[in-house]
């Protein structure tokens, strides 16, 4: 066999095995968005830090965190005191975690008698703790009123789960088995990711693939120089403003090489609400951005990472600290994205996701979506309608209406597209969407979004997206707006939740068409 193919079969075996992972949480976690809207990850890294494989089929936006959280393990927990069998977790923000509700998995993978490589996956579980259901509080001042907050700990060892860090976990939650179940996914799915890579050094021996990995990532690494090697030269800048006035600025540095210097350097102050980001979440937003620029093919893996330097001052948006929330990150997470487009393409904004939780008032159910907006035109076409550009690659995560309606007491009765809501011009934006969800028992909504009171603009003289927003329909048929983010809003068995996103930018000017 030759040394080109061995080296595809072992690309691809990596890839599979972080890509299994990442579909045994989905097909096995309890929490509805989990199983239909896969909000999920998994990867494979090395006992460097390194990221060797990661899943693509679920939330791209995820791609830096396993990697950025897997040194907070490794310091709590030195790999030489670690045993075959042990499983952690983390949710800390402050150390590569994203928020409260996204819980972060590690297993240690031995070779040897020692460990060499980690797998990794993560989900949004059901419920944490926090002021509402679903770590959805947009009114959270601090860390602590977002949920329950976990350092790197020890969850799971070859006798199976801690049952006392697991009680734990199921008492700060409003569905706990929900969560156990939860927690039980991510454990499957780092195990089984474990027994691949068993296999892939068995088949290959630990020299064979340690040589094939180097190879492997440095062939990644050379194919993402060529592609930012045709970026223009020089530094460019960017800038995008939230709903609340909150500015996200960059600059991006262009080699002329391949090499890629990104710095968020007067970006606006971290504030008492949860819209920052932790430092994970942002480089996994400029790591999408800058592959947006390159063959889409290209595997994620540490080589991605090697040309890009990304540079996020403490304290600010894009790097927050103790003990300032990050709950909310996605709308500066998008913010950072889309500064980076503007910095070197004309392409219009996207609406992003909205997101909200509806909770049970009588008893506990939780039911969560992340509706998704139109993207932006592009100089030679139109924008996508309801697609997850920003997050999941081109995906639509919306939750399936017949799973929702069996397991939770409401009734999906619409799910469309808005006509006429991506911006006008030579291209138009993408379509939001409308979604009405009647309650069948009395309960309360958060909602969390933006791009609704600033609407997606268009670009090249193209025209703004159609604004979405959140309204309480009465029983009698009327609507009244919800806040953009709105907390623990009472819904009257009978009323409806209505959801409309916002549509992408236009670009080019309606009269230029016309020339």
């Amino acid at each position: 066999m030759s040394d080109d193919l061995t080296a595809e079969i072992l690309r691809n075996a990596l890839c599979v095995a972080a890509e299994e992972a990442s579909i045994v949480v989905v097909r096995s976690a309890y929490s509805t968005f989990i199983v239909e809207g896969a909000d999920a990850a998994a990867a494979i890294l090395d006992v460097r830090g390194r990221l060797i494989a990661h899943s693509l089929s679920t939330a791209l936006i995820q791609c830096a965190s396993l990697r950025s959280a897997l040194p907070y393990v490794l310091k709590a927990y030195p790999a030489e005191t670690m045993r075959d069998g042990d499983v952690f977790v983390l949710n800390d923000v402050y150390q590569g975690g994203i928020h409260a509700n996204d819980l972060l998995v590690f297993r240690p993978v031995f070779v040897e008698g020692a460990p060499a490589y980690f797998t990794g996956t993560l989900i949004h579980v059901a419920d944490l703790s926090g002021l509402s259901a679903g770590g959805m509080a947009s009114d959270a001042t601090d860390i602590f009123l977002e949920g329950l907050q976990l350092p790197p700990i020890r969850i799971a060892t070859a006798d199976g789960l801690a049952d006392d860090i697991v009680r734990v976990l199921a008492a700060n939650s409003r569905t706990p088995d929900k969560l156990v179940g939860d927690v039980r996914a991510l454990v499957a799915g780092v195990n089984v990711a474990a027994r691949r890579l068993s296999e892939i050094v068995e088949s290959h021996t630990p020299a064979g693939l340690a040589r094939g990995i180097e190879d492997y990532l440095g062939h990644t690494e050379r194919r993402m120089r060529e592609g930012l090697a045709a970026l223009p030269p020089g530094t460019h800048r960017g800038v995008y403003t939230l709903d609340d006035g909150n500015t996200v600025r960059v600059a991006v540095t262009a080699d002329g090489e391949g090499g890629v210097l990104v710095d968020f350097e007067g970006t606006d102050e971290q504030v008492p609400l949860p819209i920052n980001s932790g430092f994970s979440q942002t480089h996994g937003g400029v790591m999408y951005a800058m592959r947006c620029f390159v063959d889409p093919s290209l595997p994620m893996n540490e080589g991605c990472f090697a040309p890009v330097d990304v540079r996020m001052p403490r304290g600010t948006l894009v790097h927050c600290t103790p003990p300032y929330p990050g709950g909310g990150r996605f709308g500066t997470v998008a913010a950072a994205e889309e500064a980076i487009f503007a910095a070197f393409s004309g392409v219009a904004a996207s609406g992003i996701l909205q997101a909200f939780s509806i909770s049970g008032v009588r008893r506990p159910w939780l039911h969560m979506s992340f509706d998704l907006g139109g993207t932006g035109a592009r100089e030679d076409h139109d924008g996508a309608d309801a697609t997850g550009a920003l997050f999941g690659g081109g995906r639509n995560i919306i939750p399936q209406v017949e799973p929702i309606e069996a397991r939770l007491p409401v009734r999906v009765e619409e799910v469309s597209l808005i006509p006429g809501s991506g911006g006008e011009g030579r291209h138009r934006g993408g379509r939001g969407t409308r979604t009405v969800i009647r309650m069948l028992e009395e309960a309360r909504v958060d909602t969390r979004g933006d791009r609704l009171m600033r609407p997606p603009p268009g670009s090249a003289g193209g025209a703004p997206g159609r604004a979405g927003g959140y309204y309480r329909e009465r029983t009698d048929g009327t609507r009244e707006p919800l806040g953009t983010k709105a907390t623990r809003q009472p819904l009257a068995e009978g009323e409806a939740l209505v959801v409309e996103t916002s549509g992408g930018g236009g670009y080019g000017g309606v009269v230029e068409e016309a020339e």
